[in-house]
């Protein structure tokens, strides 16, 4: 999943955007499990990139009251 910029999470529709918020969730408890249960994951920083994209989009939604 590739982390988004802020431009093009304002010209996301509503819909597309909580199904994003949705998909960044999972991967981030993944990514969380995996490493909770003592793997090495691929990418360390990962965790935190999928972490700054989340706040990212709540940011998005909170600016245009759609949460």
């Amino acid at each position: 999943m590739a982390i988004l910029r802020m431009n093009e999470i304002r010209d996301m529709s509503p819909n597309e955007r909580m199904d994003e918020l949705d998909k960044l969730g999972t991967e981030l408890i993944r990514e969380r499990a995996l490493t909770s249960a003592g793997g090495a994951p691929d990418n360390p920083g990962r965790i935190g990139l999928l972490r700054r994209t989340i706040a990212r989009v709540k940011t998005v939604q909170k600016e245009l009251k759609e949460i």
